[in-house]
């Protein structure tokens, strides 16, 4: 249901072009994320995506192409923007994963384990930046103007990097004392009630994803206040 209504919000607010720049998000996305590979030690979720994590990713998104049908080229550019954020988040962990360099902990540049929030490598990385220009290109080739592609993959790019430095930073951190292992949750995946260690205990990881793309509309909208290359 989650996911039908951003659906649905995109297609009123955006059309079919908007559509295609959704549906750009969304099957590069899964594709991607079904070959990341396990992290040992690590609880993220699971399986299918859950309302909060479409929400989470998507939402943004829907809320900006409301704009379209009163300003077409604001509503379509925003949106563009929005997910070319959320896909550079999701091919960088995807291929983060498999980057055979330890990442770094972006606030601070300290090594840290695989999978650790905030963490990047390089191919990290390079993964944000395809993942924003697979959606970016997209967004033009169904009708946006040519100067949306360098932008939109900027802001994604942008958009990664503040979701990293938020998950370093502000999202909670928790340890399981049972398996004394870490915990994005205050609840292991073993039952277990975990220790708060950092952190703020009401951001998450699907909050982080909404704080990163609130922030990467905004980055698009100061880009499209500045240039104006739409109507």
């Amino acid at each position: 249901m989650a996911a039908w209504g951003v659906g649905s919000l995109v297609l009123w607010g955006t059309g079919w072009n908007g559509g295609a720049v959704l549906a750009a998000f969304f099957v590069s996305s899964t594709a991607i994320s079904r070959r990341t590979p396990a992290v040992s030690g690590l609880d993220p979720k699971e399986g299918r995506r859950d309302a909060h994590q479409v929400l989470a990713n998507g939402g943004v998104a829907a809320l900006v192409a409301v704009v379209g049908p009163r300003y077409p080229g604001l509503g379509y550019w925003l949106l563009t923007c929005t997910l070319a954020a959320a896909a550079a988040d999701t091919w960088a962990t995807s291929l983060g994963a498999r980057s055979a360099a330890p990442p770094r902990l972006i606030s601070s540049g300290r090594l840290v384990p695989p999978g650790t929030n905030g963490g990047i490598t390089v191919l990290g990385c390079l993964g944000a930046m395809a993942g924003a220009l697979a959606v970016a290109t997209t967004g033009v080739v169904a009708g946006g103007p040519a100067l949306l592609l360098p932008v939109a993959v900027l802001v994604g790019f942008a958009g990664m990097a503040i979701d990293s430095w938020l998950g370093a930073s502000l999202q909670g951190r928790y340890h399981c004392t049972v398996c004394d292992r870490p915990s994005e949750w205050p609840r292991h995946r073993c039952g277990a009630a975990t220790i708060h260690l950092g952190g703020a205990r009401w951001l998450d990881n699907d909050a982080v994803n909404l704080a990163a793309g609130a922030a990467s509309a905004a980055l698009g909208f100061a880009a499209w206040a500045s240039l104006c290359p739409c109507s």
